[in-house]
């Protein structure tokens, strides 16, 4: 027999607990279970209470409490904790039941448990949420996938406490089938690797290079997010730089150099590598955190072979208009290798991705939020079909016009001895791209003198494999085709 509420969820840590917060105000009925039991009874009789959130002490109950059919979600730590509550939760459901996994899971794990759970007569969506406290108590962006038919149960609700664009629209639309969701949510936050890293490196150049207050900082990205850079993380790092403690000491200065991740960087670029895809900015970003990690090795370092950064003599406004240019066309590059993984996934696992539309799905709510994903939306309105961002129209003339500044800041940094990988290697990316000829057939060559690994000639087809002799002793035999 079924029970009232419209919707469970397990796991009240802050997410978890905004997240039913939000739900209540949209009108529906949410019962809650937390495996430490007293965090349910502390949060409804303090965050819920005078709501109409239903509290249980076990899974059984909460089951019972649901109207069919029933609909759970979990925001409980990725990974062996999912699969124990899924396992935990599996014998009480019905046959159409569905469970949504809204934490941040590894997109291989919701293609499995999609598969499992399916043929177990169940419904399974993994949801990527993204706008992290803040967006889950007032409109997070909201990127579900798995079975379809359990989308229109879970849409209202789902769409209800998504954030919501300037007509209306929710951040929160289909995906597509088994791990596409968690995979979208992925690359969200490995582009969010790379936007961070790109705000840092302008941070890094205008206070080491230049000079610059952090007042003057502050004015600066102020000024920049009321341009193409507006964004969600233009304008807090703007504030950050401005944010003060009680005793008057500017927090950012005090802040130790040493930057932590949670992984789903370094799952966007073992990823990239796995469909042989070019996403250097994000891996990039994730390889200066590890190297920020090592302060104690770069404190003996700078001691024993010297850190000394030369000062930037250049005009000051100048060069930091040439700043802007090189994080503009920077980013458009991370934006760039981000949707050109998200084609060759969709190809690799048979997805049908609407690129528009996911780009849409952070306009919102989502920590990476800009003004500049309606342009990504309007690119792949022109040509749903193209290889990628950097060939779209209106990316190219933005990365041209930015190009002249954006070399300049990376010779800049260069002799003034400030890394900025992430400005680097999009520039390097760029620049490779759009170059017809290659030394990769040094590359092949060397491969088939030492290896036998084959090559293909500019004079036939492709896809005809040759070797050649190059001792004179090896013989015809080769090691298969050069992609092995």
């Amino acid at each position: 027999m079924s029970g009232t509420a419209d919707i469970g969820l397990i796991g009240l840590a802050v997410m978890g607990q905004n997240l039913v917060l939000n739900m209540n105000d949209h009108g529906y009925t949410v019962a809650v279970y937390n495996r430490t039991t007293e965090r349910v009874d502390e949060f409804i009789a303090g965050p819920a209470a005078g709501t109409a959130v239903m509290g249980f002490h076990s899974v059984e109950s909460l089951v019972a409490s649901l109207t069919s059919p029933r609909r759970i979600m979990l925001m409980v730590k990725a990974g062996p904790p999912t699969d124990a509550v899924i396992d935990q939760l599996t014998p009480l459901l019905h046959s159409g039941d569905i469970l949504i996994d809204g934490g941040n899971a590894h997109f291989e794990d919701t293609r499995r448990r999609t598969r499992d759970l399916e043929s177990k007569g169940l419904r399974f969506i993994g949801t990527g949420v993204s706008g992290g406290e803040e967006g889950a108590r007032h409109g997070p962006a909201l990127m579900p996938g798995g079975s379809p038919d359990a989308w229109p149960h879970v849409r209202d609700i789902l769409q209800a406490i998504a954030a919501k664009v300037d007509d209306g629209s929710p951040c929160c639309h289909w995906v597509g089938s088994d791990g596409s969701g968690h995979f979208v949510k992925m690359v969200h936050n490995g582009i969010e690797y790379g936007d961070m890293q790109v705000i840092a490196e302008a941070y890094h150049l205008m206070r080491s290079g230049l000079g610059m207050t952090n007042a003057e900082m502050a004015a600066t990205l102020t000024e920049w997010g009321a341009g193409v850079l507006d964004s969600y993380l233009i304008h807090i790092a703007a504030d950050v730089l401005g944010f003060v403690d009680d005793d008057g000491t500017q927090t950012i200065d005090v802040i130790l150099d040493a930057a932590g991740q949670k992984g789903t960087g370094k799952w966007t670029a073992i990823s990239s590598l796995e469909v042989g895809q070019p996403v250097t900015l994000v891996a990039e970003a994730v390889y200066a955190r590890i190297v920020s990690s090592l302060k104690e090795e770069r404190v003996a370092a700078a001691a024993r072979v010297g850190g000394a950064i030369t000062p930037i003599e250049a005009d000051r406004r100048g060069f930091v208009r040439a700043v802007h240019d090189a994080l503009y066309a920077s980013k458009i590059v991370s934006y760039a290798q981000g949707f050109m993984l998200l084609r060759a996934a969709a190809h690799e696992y048979d997805w049908d991705l609407d690129y528009g539309q996911i780009a849409q799905l952070w306009r919102e709510g989502a920590i990476i939020k800009a003004a500049f994903l309606d342009d990504i939306t309007a690119a792949y309105t022109r040509d749903p079909d193209i290889a990628s961002l950097v060939l779209d129209p209106f990316f190219s003339k933005a990365l041209r016009s930015a190009e002249e500044a954006w070399r300049t800041v990376v010779a800049t940094a260069v002799h003034a001895g400030i890394p900025v990988p992430a400005y680097g290697t999009a520039l390097a990316f760029y620049d490779a791209y759009r170059t017809e000829r290659l030394p990769a057939n040094m590359i092949q060559a060397l491969r088939d003198y030492f290896g036998a690994h084959t090559y293909e000639r500019i004079d036939r087809p492709r896809g005809e494999f040759f070797h050649t002799n190059w001792t004179g002793t090896g013989g015809s035999t080769t090691a298969g085709s050069y992609s092995a």
